[in-house]
């Protein structure tokens, strides 16, 4: 029977051919924590009488929700992990030293690579599935199974074929292209299933718009999203040092799937997703019928802070200005995409407009600091949940967009197309 490539990245991890509904123990090539979570897994690893991690090299901590410090207590929070860090002389620890929001920093730093199994205590850890691995979210106990053993229980997920086709459109990116599934199948439709995107679209879409459509993966309940090794990956790839030696997996043809989704991408305009929930999208004609005001618009996150981001965000903004109303937030990645921005002058240009760049962070998508919400404001945002009070006061709103919507929202005051 033919396999998927999720079921086949488990058969090698195992040593034989499983396939969705098995439960398998199975090792796991990397490890993430951060520092809201890795404290929970730091306790219940040291509890347990455990002395040594079973695979250090295979482990990562990275500091990026509330790093620097916004108070006394993540400051604490900050300090467990970098204490144990320093204990067992951890190679793969990311602080202000060298940081980056973690779905974004560790591809860029090679530690994810094609063929892995990666769980991270982190629901977007299925950001990395775009790179043909497969990466899921765990609770902060799972990881510190898995510090201890060097790995831990799957049940092999179930997988949904997402077939997209046609170009997209200049200002159609793959944050649209999830929020459209989203919209399609709801918050629950992929339940513990995996989302693999294949199909003609594929080819003309860029490292940035795949880690996007991972990343929400979760947003529609999947274990996972995962796009097969192409020669986009292998060019991403290529300056990379990379952790391990990839190893490319590609679904046969005779792959049982449980549904297939077929969606004409050359049609799609910009998705907008409504409060309160990611599967609320709307067209961005129905936006611009409904002239949505706003107060603050947000560039950034594990979704959106990459740094065509921030090129799309600079083209737009270039010899213009924020709205009078708006604050406009722009958040890089990581520090090497702040660089970049830098150098290739995206970041000059949005600050001239009168946005405000701030470090990498999760700070302002999860409603911690660096962006939060007031009573009764709207954000438009590149972030990947709008639930109530997601970005600060429960009286807010966030509408979920793609980079240029942001950027252009933000001039115009109220939620515009792009195109």
């Amino acid at each position: 029977m033919g396999q998927t490539i999720t079921e086949k990245i488990f058969s090698e991890h195992v040593g034989h051919a499983v396939y969705a509904g098995e439960i398998i123990r199975c090792n796991i090539d990397m490890v993430i924590g951060n520092d809201i979570t890795t404290p929970i897994s730091i306790k219940a690893f040291e509890d347990s009488g455990a002395t040594k991690l079973a695979n250090p090299d295979g482990f990562s901590i990275v500091l990026d929700h509330f790093i620097p410090a916004k108070d006394i207590a993540s400051a604490n929070q900050a300090r467990i992990s970098r204490d144990f860090a320093k204990k067992h002389n951890l190679k793969n620890f990311f602080d202000e030293k060298d940081m980056g929001i973690e779905h974004a920093l560790l591809p860029e730093k090679g530690l994810v690579v094609p063929g892995d199994v990666i769980i991270g205590a982190d629901s977007h850890t299925c950001t990395h599935g775009a790179l043909g691995a497969f990466s899921t979210g765990m609770g902060s106990t799972d990881l510190a199974f898995a510090m201890i053993t060097g790995g831990n229980w799957f049940k092999v997920p179930e997988s949904i074929k997402v077939i997209l086709s046609g170009k997209p459109g200049k200002y159609t990116t793959g944050k649209d292209i999830i929020l459209e599934i989203i919209r399609m199948i709801g918050v629950d439709g992929a339940l513990y299933k995996t989302l693999e995107f294949t199909g003609s679209t594929i080819e003309y879409l860029n490292m940035d718009d795949r880690f996007s459509m991972c990343n929400m993966a979760i947003e529609a309940g999947a274990k996972s999203g995962i796009v097969a090794f192409d020669a986009v990956t292998k060019d991403f790839l290529a300056d990379k040092n990379l952790a391990r030696e990839p190893r490319i997996h590609y679904s046969d043809e005779d792959a049982s799937y449980t549904q297939i989704l077929e969606i004409d991408v050359a049609n799609l305009e910009p998705v907008i997703a409504y409060p309160f929930l990611p599967s609320n999208g709307h067209s961005i004609t129905q936006a611009v019928k409904d002239r949505i005001k706003i107060d603050q618009a947000f560039i950034g996150s594990c979704t959106n802070g990459r740094l065509g981001d921030l090129k799309t965000a600079a083209e737009i903004l270039k010899g213009k200005r924020v709205h009078p109303d708006v604050r406009l937030i722009v958040t890089p990645g990581t520090q090497h995409i702040f660089q970049e921005a830098s150098r290739l002058g995206y970041i000059d240009i949005i600050i001239d407009a009168g946005g405000v760049v701030s470090n990498p962070t999760c700070g302002a998508c999860l409603g911690g600091y660096m962006g939060i919400l007031g009573d009764n404001e709207v954000a438009v945002a590149t972030t990947n949940r709008n639930f109530v009070g997601r970005m600060g006061s429960r009286s807010s709103k966030v509408y979920l967009a793609n980079s240029a919507v942001a950027a252009i929202s933000a001039i115009n005051g109220y939620i515009t197309d792009p195109r």
